[in-house]
């Protein structure tokens, strides 16, 4: 499972990108996370469903009544949790891609660097803080460029917990 984020709002060059990531992914046989919104979350359920791929949104409210999710979330999970639900969205993948965003996709980067989960960036959040390692975030030039180290990432990720 590939966890992907990214923002609601997003302009029309990364919802291109994230559809591309969503197809690219679903071609490698990967699953699909993301919180199961509108903008790059859509995006990349659409790319993926139109590959035959497969998807998982991890929904903010209790009901599909409460916070619909896109037409391209094939697995929707009702939280009820709101924005605590980011955790989990970085947290179910082996790998996070991250495509543009705002601040709820920035606190996504923040969960994945806390746990140590790999994160991949698109057109996304850069960062220099002292102290802290903003290489961490692995970038990438294209949709394609993304999955590749996603994928690789994810294998070593699983590789060094002992898991093939």
């Amino acid at each position: 499972m590939v966890s992907v984020i990214g923002g609601e709002n997003a302009p029309p060059e990364a919802v291109r990108l994230a559809e591309e990531v969503g197809r690219e992914l679903a071609r490698r046989g990967a699953v699909v996370v993301c919180g199961g919104g509108s903008g790059v979350m859509a995006a990349v359920c659409r790319g993926a469903r139109e590959e035959g791929g497969h998807t998982i949104g991890i929904m903010p409210g209790h009901s599909a009544e409460e916070t619909p999710p896109n037409p391209w979330v094939e697995f929707p999970i009702y939280s009820g949790i709101g924005y605590a639900r980011n955790s989990m969205v970085v947290l179910s993948g082996e790998v996070v891609i991250a495509i543009d965003g705002s601040y709820g996709t920035l606190s996504e980067i923040a969960y994945a660097l806390i746990h140590n989960v790999p994160v991949v960036g698109l057109e996304t959040w850069d960062f220099s803080y002292a102290g802290h390692e903003a290489q961490r975030i692995v970038r990438a030039q294209s949709a394609t460029e993304a999955v590749e180290l996603a994928m690789r990432l994810a294998e070593e990720r699983r590789a060094a917990r002992g898991k093939s």
